[in-house]
C-alpha cells in the first residue's frame, strides 16, 4: 500500500506540481476555506485526521484553484466542498450557481412545448415588447391583459385566456410566447403552443399513421393551450368538428385556459371561416357551437398597429 507521501507525490506529479509536499501543504492549510473548515470542526478533527486527510485537503485546494482560473476541473459545473465522512476528511462536489441557473432555464424551456411555432417565441418576454409612445391604447391594453393573466393565474380556479386578433405583424404570436415563458418562469406551468393551420395538416396526416387520438389527447389536456393563427386557412368539416371541436369541448368542461391568435375578430372567424368549410357548405349552427366554446375559454382583445417585423 502506498504511503500518504507517495500518494500526494503521485497526484502532484500528474498535475505538474513542482513544490515539495511540505511546501504545498503549507499553502493548502493557509487557504481561507481550508482554515475555516478546520476551525468550524476543531472539536471533531484531530491532528491525525488532518495528517491522513492531506490528499483530500489538497484535492479541494487544487480543484478550487482550477475553477478560479477558469480551467477544466474534475467535475465541471460543480464546486468542491470539504466534509467529514465517517470520521475522515473528504471532498464532495456540489452544483455551482451557474449550473443551477442553467438547469432552471432548461426546465423553463421544457415547460413550453411548441408545435410548428417560430423560434423567436423561445425567448419572448414582456421586457422586450414594444411599448413606446408610438403604440396605441388597444395594443397596450392587450399587453396589460396578458401580464395580468400571468399574475392572476392559479391552477385552483379557472381564468379565461385571451383571443388576440389584429393584422399581420402586430406582435400577437410574440405576446403569446411571452405569456407562456412567464408562466413557466414564475408559476412552473406547462404550456403547449401550436400553429393551428400546421397542426391541422399534421392531424390529417396522422390518420394514415393511426395516431390521431394520441396527438389529440396531448393537446386537449395541456394545462395552458395556445392556438396560433386560427382562421388562416379554411377548415374541413373534420378539422372543425372532430379536431378543434373536441379540443375546445374538453377544455371547456375541464375549465382549462386557452389562448387564440387570429387575423380575424370572433365575429369574422365565425361567419367567414367556421361557418363555411372547404367544400363550400354553409353550416352556421356548427360554427356557432364552436364559437360558444371559444368565448367561454377566452376574452377577445384587438391588437392593431404598425408591422413590428419591419423594425428588423
Amino acid at each position: 500500500m502506498k504511503s500518504l507521501k507517495q500518494t500526494l507525490q503521485g497526484l502532484m506529479k500528474s498535475q505538474n506540481v513542482t513544490a515539495s509536499v511540505g511546501q504545498l501543504m503549507e499553502r493548502v492549510l493557509a487557504d481561507p476555506d481550508v482554515r475555516a473548515f478546520l476551525q468550524d470542526n476543531q472539536g471533531r478533527i484531530s491532528r491525525e485526521m488532518v495528517q491522513s486527510g492531506q490528499s483530500k485537503l489538497y484535492e479541494f485546494y487544487h480543484e478550487k484553484q482550477l475553477a478560479k482560473k477558469g480551467e477544466t476541473t474534475v467535475a465541471p459545473g460543480y464546486s468542491p466542498q470539504l466534509i467529514l465522512n465517517s470520521g475522515q476528511i473528504d471532498v464532495t462536489y456540489v452544483p455551482t450557481q451557474q449550473l443551477l441557473e442553467k438547469e432552471r432555464q432548461r426546465h423553463i424551456q421544457r415547460l413550453v412545448r411548441s408545435i410548428n411555432m417560430p423560434k423567436f417565441i423561445q425567448n419572448a418576454n414582456f421586457d422586450n415588447l414594444y411599448t413606446d409612445d408610438s403604440q396605441n391604447d388597444l395594443r397596450l391594453n392587450a399587453i396589460d391583459a396578458a401580464y395580468q393573466f400571468t399574475e392572476d393565474y392559479s391552477a385552483d380556479h379557472f381564468l379565461p385566456g385571451l383571443y388576440l386578433y389584429g393584422s399581420f405583424g402586430v406582435g400577437k404570436t410574440y405576446l403569446l410566447g411571452a405569456i407562456a415563458n412567464e408562466l413557466a418562469k414564475q408559476k412552473g406551468v406547462a404550456t403547449t403552443m401550436l400553429h393551428f393551420p400546421s397542426f391541422a395538416v399534421e392531424m390529417r396526416n396522422s390518420i394514415k399513421k393511426n395516431n390521431t387520438s394520441e396527438k389529440l389527447e396531448a393537446v386537449k389536456k395541456a394545462p395552458v393551450l395556445m392556438l396560433d393563427d386560427i382562421g388562416a386557412d379554411a377548415m374541413s368539416k373534420w378539422v372543425r368538428d372532430d379536431v378543434l371541436g373536441i379540443i375546445l369541448e374538453y377544455r371547456m368542461q375541464e375549465e382549462l385556459p386557452t389562448f387564440f391568435s387570429s387575423n380575424f375578430s370572433m365575429a369574422e372567424l365565425e361567419k367567414n371561416h367556421l361557418a363555411i368549410d372547404t367544400q363550400g357548405d354553409h353550416e352556421p349552427l356548427k360554427a356557432q357551437r364552436i364559437m360558444e366554446r371559444v368565448k367561454f375559454l377566452s376574452r377577445e382583445l384587438p391588437m392593431v398597429g404598425e408591422n413590428l417585423r419591419s423594425k428588423g
